[in-house]
Protein backbone atom coordinates (compact mmCIF):
# COMPACT_ATOMS: atom_id res chain seq x y z
CA UNK A 1 0.00 0.00 0.00
CA UNK A 2 2.87 2.40 1.07
CA UNK A 3 4.59 2.01 -2.89
CA UNK A 4 1.13 2.62 -4.50
CA UNK A 5 0.48 6.14 -2.76
CA UNK A 6 4.38 6.77 -3.36
CA UNK A 7 3.89 6.14 -7.21
CA UNK A 8 0.45 7.88 -7.34
CA UNK A 9 2.58 11.05 -5.67
CA UNK A 10 5.11 10.39 -8.39
CA UNK A 11 2.98 10.94 -11.33
CA UNK A 12 1.20 13.95 -10.00
CA UNK A 13 4.52 15.75 -9.12
CA UNK A 14 4.90 14.74 -12.60
CA UNK A 15 1.81 15.76 -13.89
CA UNK A 16 2.58 19.60 -12.48
CA UNK A 17 5.97 19.70 -13.02
CA UNK A 18 4.98 19.81 -17.01
CA UNK A 19 2.08 21.88 -16.72
CA UNK A 20 4.78 24.29 -15.21
CA UNK A 21 6.53 24.08 -17.97
CA UNK A 22 4.09 24.32 -20.95
CA UNK A 23 2.92 27.32 -19.13
CA UNK A 24 6.36 28.66 -18.93
CA UNK A 25 5.84 29.70 -22.77
CA UNK A 26 7.76 28.92 -26.09
CA UNK A 27 11.54 28.40 -26.08
CA UNK A 28 13.56 31.64 -28.06
CA UNK A 29 16.44 32.65 -28.72
CA UNK A 30 17.10 36.79 -28.64
CA UNK A 31 19.85 39.07 -29.69
CA UNK A 32 19.58 42.61 -28.79
CA UNK A 33 19.29 45.29 -31.89
CA UNK A 34 22.24 47.36 -32.97
CA UNK A 35 21.93 51.41 -33.95
CA UNK A 36 22.85 52.10 -37.08
CA UNK A 37 23.29 55.81 -37.72
CA UNK A 38 25.22 57.20 -40.86
CA UNK A 39 26.74 55.12 -43.77
CA UNK A 40 26.30 51.37 -43.49
CA UNK A 41 29.81 50.58 -44.93
CA UNK A 42 31.22 47.86 -47.07
CA UNK A 43 28.72 45.22 -47.27
CA UNK A 44 31.28 42.48 -49.13
CA UNK A 45 34.75 42.29 -50.45
CA UNK A 46 35.94 40.33 -53.66
CA UNK A 47 38.74 39.95 -56.56
CA UNK A 48 38.19 39.49 -60.09
CA UNK A 49 39.30 40.61 -63.32
CA UNK A 50 38.94 43.50 -65.78
CA UNK A 51 36.95 42.74 -68.82
CA UNK A 52 35.45 44.97 -71.46
CA UNK A 53 31.89 44.48 -71.91
CA UNK A 54 31.57 44.38 -75.35
CA UNK A 55 34.80 42.55 -77.26
CA UNK A 56 33.93 42.64 -80.96
CA UNK A 57 36.19 39.16 -82.85
CA UNK A 58 35.87 41.08 -86.23
CA UNK A 59 35.32 38.32 -89.08
CA UNK A 60 35.60 38.67 -93.36
CA UNK A 61 32.17 38.65 -94.81
CA UNK A 62 34.07 36.68 -98.02
CA UNK A 63 36.63 34.95 -98.57
CA UNK A 64 40.07 35.92 -99.80
CA UNK A 65 43.52 37.06 -99.22
CA UNK A 66 44.67 40.15 -97.02
CA UNK A 67 46.22 43.20 -99.44
CA UNK A 68 46.36 45.43 -96.99
CA UNK A 69 46.19 45.65 -92.93
CA UNK A 70 46.10 49.25 -91.10
CA UNK A 71 46.19 48.87 -87.33
CA UNK A 72 48.15 47.61 -84.33
CA UNK A 73 47.09 46.26 -81.43
CA UNK A 74 46.48 48.75 -79.04
CA UNK A 75 45.51 51.56 -81.87
CA UNK A 76 42.36 53.53 -81.72
CA UNK A 77 39.86 53.25 -84.24
CA UNK A 78 36.60 54.75 -85.74
CA UNK A 79 33.49 52.97 -86.22
CA UNK A 80 33.61 52.73 -89.76
CA UNK A 81 36.97 53.13 -90.29
CA UNK A 82 38.39 50.56 -92.99
CA UNK A 83 41.20 48.27 -90.62
CA UNK A 84 41.88 45.67 -93.72
CA UNK A 85 41.61 45.30 -96.98
CA UNK A 86 41.35 41.92 -98.87
CA UNK A 87 42.41 41.40 -103.12
CA UNK A 88 39.40 42.78 -104.91
CA UNK A 89 40.47 41.80 -108.51
CA UNK A 90 37.59 38.53 -108.68
CA UNK A 91 34.75 40.64 -106.95
CA UNK A 92 35.55 43.70 -109.90
CA UNK A 93 34.86 41.33 -112.47
CA UNK A 94 31.67 40.03 -110.71
CA UNK A 95 30.44 43.60 -110.52
CA UNK A 96 31.03 43.96 -114.29
CA UNK A 97 29.95 40.89 -115.21
CA UNK A 98 26.49 41.45 -113.07
CA UNK A 99 26.35 45.05 -114.36
CA UNK A 100 26.14 43.72 -118.27
CA UNK A 101 23.81 41.45 -117.23
CA UNK A 102 21.37 43.92 -116.07
CA UNK A 103 21.61 46.10 -119.18
CA UNK A 104 21.09 43.27 -121.64
CA UNK A 105 17.69 42.38 -119.59
CA UNK A 106 16.74 46.33 -119.48
CA UNK A 107 17.45 46.05 -123.07
CA UNK A 108 15.27 42.86 -124.06
CA UNK A 109 12.29 44.47 -121.65
CA UNK A 110 12.57 47.86 -123.37
CA UNK A 111 12.19 45.99 -126.45
CA UNK A 112 9.20 43.89 -125.47
CA UNK A 113 7.84 47.39 -124.16
CA UNK A 114 7.99 49.28 -127.06
CA UNK A 115 6.55 46.53 -129.27
CA UNK A 116 7.14 45.85 -133.22
CA UNK A 117 9.03 48.68 -134.84
CA UNK A 118 6.52 50.50 -138.17
CA UNK A 119 9.12 49.20 -140.33
CA UNK A 120 8.63 45.78 -139.38
CA UNK A 121 5.18 45.72 -139.73
CA UNK A 122 5.47 47.34 -143.21
CA UNK A 123 7.87 44.53 -143.98
CA UNK A 124 5.28 42.00 -142.75
CA UNK A 125 2.75 43.58 -144.83
CA UNK A 126 4.64 43.67 -147.49
CA UNK A 127 5.63 40.00 -147.20
CA UNK A 128 1.87 39.48 -147.10
CA UNK A 129 1.06 41.31 -150.21
CA UNK A 130 3.65 39.45 -152.04
CA UNK A 131 2.13 35.96 -150.62
CA UNK A 132 -1.01 37.02 -152.02
CA UNK A 133 -0.02 37.72 -155.00
CA UNK A 134 1.77 34.70 -155.79
CA UNK A 135 -1.03 32.63 -154.38
CA UNK A 136 -2.90 34.14 -157.22
CA UNK A 137 -0.51 33.64 -159.84
CA UNK A 138 -0.36 29.58 -158.60
CA UNK A 139 -4.57 29.39 -158.33
CA UNK A 140 -4.30 30.66 -162.37
CA UNK A 141 -1.86 27.99 -163.20
CA UNK A 142 -3.24 25.38 -161.22
CA UNK A 143 -6.96 25.96 -163.06
CA UNK A 144 -4.81 25.82 -166.35
CA UNK A 145 -3.38 22.85 -165.81
CA UNK A 146 -6.88 21.13 -164.62
CA UNK A 147 -8.35 22.10 -168.20
CA UNK A 148 -5.11 21.11 -170.06
CA UNK A 149 -5.23 17.97 -168.21
CA UNK A 150 -8.63 17.10 -168.66
CA UNK A 151 -7.98 17.44 -172.69
CA UNK A 152 -5.12 15.05 -172.73
CA UNK A 153 -2.17 17.80 -173.20
CA UNK A 154 -0.90 18.17 -169.68
CA UNK A 155 0.07 14.44 -167.73
CA UNK A 156 -1.03 13.72 -163.97
CA UNK A 157 2.49 15.07 -162.61
CA UNK A 158 1.83 17.97 -164.06
CA UNK A 159 -1.37 18.77 -162.57
CA UNK A 160 -0.03 17.55 -159.03
CA UNK A 161 2.71 19.92 -159.17
CA UNK A 162 0.99 23.02 -159.86
CA UNK A 163 -1.67 21.72 -157.41
CA UNK A 164 1.10 21.28 -154.66
CA UNK A 165 2.28 24.65 -155.31
CA UNK A 166 -0.91 26.08 -154.90
CA UNK A 167 -1.75 24.27 -151.16
CA UNK A 168 1.94 26.10 -150.47
CA UNK A 169 1.02 29.71 -151.31
CA UNK A 170 -2.21 29.09 -149.28
CA UNK A 171 -0.41 28.39 -146.38
CA UNK A 172 2.34 30.82 -147.48
CA UNK A 173 -0.41 33.68 -147.00
CA UNK A 174 -1.63 32.42 -143.41
CA UNK A 175 1.22 32.01 -141.76
CA UNK A 176 2.17 35.65 -142.81
CA UNK A 177 -1.15 37.26 -142.13
CA UNK A 178 -0.93 35.55 -138.43
CA UNK A 179 2.97 37.26 -138.59
CA UNK A 180 1.61 40.74 -139.35
CA UNK A 181 -1.17 40.56 -137.27
CA UNK A 182 1.18 39.84 -134.54
CA UNK A 183 3.41 42.59 -134.96
CA UNK A 184 0.77 45.25 -135.12
CA UNK A 185 -0.44 43.61 -132.20
CA UNK A 186 2.52 43.83 -130.18
CA UNK A 187 4.23 41.35 -127.29
CA UNK A 188 1.90 38.94 -125.33
CA UNK A 189 1.95 40.35 -121.82
CA UNK A 190 4.07 37.16 -120.10
CA UNK A 191 6.80 37.91 -122.23
CA UNK A 192 6.59 41.44 -120.75
CA UNK A 193 6.27 40.23 -117.28
CA UNK A 194 8.77 37.50 -117.33
CA UNK A 195 11.26 40.21 -118.83
CA UNK A 196 10.41 42.00 -115.88
CA UNK A 197 11.25 39.46 -113.93
CA UNK A 198 14.86 38.82 -115.62
CA UNK A 199 15.57 42.58 -114.70
CA UNK A 200 14.78 42.30 -111.14
CA UNK A 201 16.86 38.97 -111.22
CA UNK A 202 20.25 40.71 -112.82
CA UNK A 203 19.24 44.13 -110.58
CA UNK A 204 19.82 41.32 -107.08
CA UNK A 205 22.47 39.51 -108.92
CA UNK A 206 24.64 43.41 -109.27
CA UNK A 207 23.93 44.23 -105.86
CA UNK A 208 25.16 41.23 -104.10
CA UNK A 209 28.10 41.31 -106.07
CA UNK A 210 28.56 44.86 -105.26
CA UNK A 211 27.94 44.45 -101.75
CA UNK A 212 30.58 41.13 -101.99
CA UNK A 213 32.75 43.40 -103.28
CA UNK A 214 32.35 46.11 -100.48
CA UNK A 215 33.41 43.30 -98.27
CA UNK A 216 36.29 43.29 -99.33
CA UNK A 217 37.01 46.47 -97.29
CA UNK A 218 36.60 45.09 -93.35
CA UNK A 219 35.41 48.61 -91.01
CA UNK A 220 35.52 48.75 -87.72
CA UNK A 221 32.06 47.94 -86.46
CA UNK A 222 32.46 49.79 -83.31
CA UNK A 223 34.75 53.23 -82.27
CA UNK A 224 37.20 51.58 -79.74
CA UNK A 225 40.82 50.09 -79.29
CA UNK A 226 42.60 46.86 -81.19
CA UNK A 227 42.89 44.10 -78.68
CA UNK A 228 44.35 41.97 -81.04
CA UNK A 229 45.49 41.00 -84.16
CA UNK A 230 45.14 37.90 -85.84
CA UNK A 231 45.68 37.88 -89.28
CA UNK A 232 48.70 39.50 -91.66
CA UNK A 233 49.20 40.55 -95.02
CA UNK A 234 49.18 37.77 -97.64
CA UNK A 235 47.04 35.70 -95.40
CA UNK A 236 43.67 34.01 -96.34
CA UNK A 237 40.74 34.88 -94.56
CA UNK A 238 37.36 32.96 -94.63
CA UNK A 239 34.00 33.41 -93.78
CA UNK A 240 33.31 29.83 -94.00
CA UNK A 241 36.02 28.03 -92.03
CA UNK A 242 38.98 28.51 -89.94
CA UNK A 243 41.89 26.41 -89.83
CA UNK A 244 44.61 25.99 -87.20
CA UNK A 245 47.17 24.70 -89.06
CA UNK A 246 49.96 27.07 -90.19
CA UNK A 247 49.38 28.76 -92.85
CA UNK A 248 45.57 28.01 -92.77
CA UNK A 249 43.15 30.31 -93.58
CA UNK A 250 42.11 32.78 -90.84
CA UNK A 251 38.60 33.06 -88.95
CA UNK A 252 38.92 36.56 -87.86
CA UNK A 253 41.25 39.54 -88.55
CA UNK A 254 41.42 41.69 -85.19
CA UNK A 255 39.27 41.91 -81.71
CA UNK A 256 37.95 45.53 -80.60
CA UNK A 257 36.36 46.92 -77.97
CA UNK A 258 35.47 50.02 -76.03
CA UNK A 259 37.53 50.36 -73.42
CA UNK A 260 35.48 53.36 -71.67
CA UNK A 261 33.14 50.12 -71.31
CA UNK A 262 34.64 48.13 -68.53
CA UNK A 263 33.31 45.71 -65.79
CA UNK A 264 34.84 43.75 -62.67
CA UNK A 265 34.06 39.72 -63.71
CA UNK A 266 33.95 38.26 -60.31
CA UNK A 267 32.82 34.77 -59.16
CA UNK A 268 30.70 35.25 -55.89
CA UNK A 269 30.80 32.37 -53.53
CA UNK A 270 27.16 31.25 -53.03
CA UNK A 271 27.28 31.77 -48.86
CA UNK A 272 27.68 35.53 -49.81
CA UNK A 273 25.88 35.41 -52.44
CA UNK A 274 22.42 37.09 -50.52
CA UNK A 275 24.68 39.78 -49.22
CA UNK A 276 23.80 41.72 -52.85
CA UNK A 277 21.58 42.98 -54.78
CA UNK A 278 20.93 44.58 -58.06
CA UNK A 279 21.94 47.44 -58.49
CA UNK A 280 24.44 47.64 -55.67
CA UNK A 281 27.25 50.06 -55.18
CA UNK A 282 30.56 49.52 -55.36
CA UNK A 283 33.87 50.70 -54.97
CA UNK A 284 36.87 49.05 -57.46
CA UNK A 285 40.81 49.86 -57.28
CA UNK A 286 43.42 47.51 -58.71
CA UNK A 287 46.40 46.12 -57.99
CA UNK A 288 48.69 47.97 -60.87
CA UNK A 289 46.98 51.54 -59.60
CA UNK A 290 46.42 51.25 -55.69
CA UNK A 291 46.16 54.43 -54.67
CA UNK A 292 43.02 55.08 -57.78
CA UNK A 293 39.54 54.19 -56.50
CA UNK A 294 36.75 53.90 -59.37
CA UNK A 295 33.00 54.04 -58.79
CA UNK A 296 30.81 51.35 -60.23
CA UNK A 297 27.32 49.61 -59.65
CA UNK A 298 26.54 45.66 -60.25
CA UNK A 299 25.04 45.41 -63.98
CA UNK A 300 24.74 42.01 -64.34
CA UNK A 301 24.29 38.75 -62.36
CA UNK A 302 24.08 35.39 -63.88
CA UNK A 303 20.78 33.69 -64.05
CA UNK A 304 22.44 30.21 -62.89
CA UNK A 305 25.42 28.88 -60.69
CA UNK A 306 28.72 27.49 -61.31
CA UNK A 307 27.81 23.45 -59.73
CA UNK A 308 31.91 22.88 -59.69
CA UNK A 309 33.16 25.94 -58.31
CA UNK A 310 30.01 27.28 -56.37
CA UNK A 311 29.54 30.63 -57.28
CA UNK A 312 27.83 33.10 -59.04
CA UNK A 313 29.60 35.11 -62.02
CA UNK A 314 28.67 38.77 -60.87
CA UNK A 315 29.92 41.77 -62.96
CA UNK A 316 30.72 45.04 -62.04
CA UNK A 317 30.09 48.35 -64.04
CA UNK A 318 32.94 50.86 -64.05
CA UNK A 319 31.56 54.02 -63.99
CA UNK A 320 34.51 56.44 -64.27
CA UNK A 321 37.14 54.08 -66.22
CA UNK A 322 40.53 56.24 -67.61
CA UNK A 323 43.34 55.21 -69.91
CA UNK A 324 44.85 53.81 -66.96
CA UNK A 325 42.59 50.81 -66.62
CA UNK A 326 43.06 47.36 -69.12
CA UNK A 327 41.53 43.88 -69.57
CA UNK A 328 42.72 41.13 -67.17
CA UNK A 329 43.63 43.75 -64.81
CA UNK A 330 43.16 42.52 -61.23
CA UNK A 331 40.57 44.37 -59.56
CA UNK A 332 39.33 44.42 -56.07
CA UNK A 333 35.27 45.24 -55.17
CA UNK A 334 34.22 46.49 -52.14
CA UNK A 335 30.14 46.18 -51.93
CA UNK A 336 28.67 48.93 -50.14
CA UNK A 337 25.15 48.48 -48.88
CA UNK A 338 22.28 49.84 -50.60
CA UNK A 339 21.14 52.93 -49.24
CA UNK A 340 21.73 55.72 -52.17
CA UNK A 341 24.41 57.85 -52.16
CA UNK A 342 25.06 60.12 -49.48
CA UNK A 343 22.08 59.03 -47.70
CA UNK A 344 22.50 58.78 -43.49
CA UNK A 345 21.01 55.85 -42.16
CA UNK A 346 19.29 55.66 -38.72
CA UNK A 347 17.90 52.27 -37.63
CA UNK A 348 18.60 49.37 -36.07
CA UNK A 349 20.19 45.99 -37.38
CA UNK A 350 18.74 42.57 -36.86
CA UNK A 351 19.49 39.40 -38.18
CA UNK A 352 17.69 38.41 -41.48
CA UNK A 353 15.49 35.75 -39.57
CA UNK A 354 14.22 38.14 -37.22
CA UNK A 355 12.00 39.12 -40.43
CA UNK A 356 8.22 37.98 -40.43
CA UNK A 357 5.99 39.17 -43.24
CA UNK A 358 2.68 39.71 -42.82
CA UNK A 359 1.35 40.41 -46.15
CA UNK A 360 3.06 43.93 -47.60
CA UNK A 361 3.95 44.60 -43.96
CA UNK A 362 7.33 43.42 -42.16
CA UNK A 363 7.86 42.94 -38.44
CA UNK A 364 9.90 41.79 -35.49
CA UNK A 365 8.90 40.54 -32.15
CA UNK A 366 10.55 41.90 -28.80
CA UNK A 367 10.51 40.61 -25.75
CA UNK A 368 8.46 42.21 -23.15
CA UNK A 369 7.82 40.80 -19.68
CA UNK A 370 8.36 37.24 -20.86
CA UNK A 371 5.95 37.96 -23.49
CA UNK A 372 6.59 38.22 -27.49
CA UNK A 373 5.51 41.65 -28.69
CA UNK A 374 5.59 42.15 -32.54
CA UNK A 375 6.69 45.67 -33.86
CA UNK A 376 6.40 46.61 -37.51
CA UNK A 377 9.42 48.05 -39.47
CA UNK A 378 11.06 49.14 -42.53
CA UNK A 379 14.16 47.55 -44.07
CA UNK A 380 16.00 50.29 -45.15
CA UNK A 381 19.56 48.95 -46.18
CA UNK A 382 20.60 45.17 -46.90
CA UNK A 383 24.01 44.53 -44.38
CA UNK A 384 26.27 41.68 -44.32
CA UNK A 385 24.47 40.82 -40.99
CA UNK A 386 21.23 41.46 -41.46
CA UNK A 387 18.82 44.07 -42.38
CA UNK A 388 18.69 47.36 -40.80
CA UNK A 389 15.26 48.57 -40.17
CA UNK A 390 12.91 51.60 -38.96
CA UNK A 391 10.98 51.66 -36.37
CA UNK A 392 13.79 50.30 -33.50
CA UNK A 393 16.23 52.27 -31.63
CA UNK A 394 19.11 49.76 -31.27
CA UNK A 395 19.14 48.39 -28.03
CA UNK A 396 15.83 46.43 -27.91
CA UNK A 397 15.91 42.40 -27.16
CA UNK A 398 15.31 40.96 -30.35
CA UNK A 399 13.46 37.09 -31.27
CA UNK A 400 16.24 36.06 -33.50
CA UNK A 401 14.41 33.20 -34.96
CA UNK A 402 10.71 33.39 -35.28
CA UNK A 403 8.70 30.01 -34.36
CA UNK A 404 5.79 29.92 -37.30
CA UNK A 405 3.52 29.55 -33.81
CA UNK A 406 4.52 32.47 -32.65
CA UNK A 407 1.44 35.22 -32.11
CA UNK A 408 1.72 39.00 -30.50
CA UNK A 409 1.32 38.09 -26.84
CA UNK A 410 2.77 34.85 -26.82
CA UNK A 411 4.12 33.28 -23.49
CA UNK A 412 7.76 33.12 -24.44
CA UNK A 413 10.58 31.66 -22.21
CA UNK A 414 14.64 32.59 -23.62
CA UNK A 415 16.82 30.12 -23.86
CA UNK A 416 19.73 29.77 -21.52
Amino acid sequence: MRYIIGGVVLVLLLGLLAMSRSSSGTEVSVVRSRPVNGDLGTVLSASGYIVAHHKITVNSKVTGRVEWIGVEKGDHVKEGQVIVRLEDQEFKANVEAARGAVESAKAQLAALVNGSRPQEIQKANHDLDEAKATLMNDKINMERTQKLFAAGVDSKSQLDDAMSKYEASVQRVSSLQQTYALAKIGPRPEDIERARGNLLQAEGQLAFAESQLEATQIRAPVTGTILERTAEKGELVTAQFASTAEGGPQGSVVAVADLKDLQVELDIAQDDFSKLTSDMRAVITTDAYPDRTYQGYIAEISPEANRQKATVQVKVQVKNPDGLLRPDMNANVQFLANEKPGQQVHGALVPITALRSQGAKKQVFLVENEKAVAREVKVLATHSDGYVVSGLNGGETVIAEVPAELKDGSRIRVKK
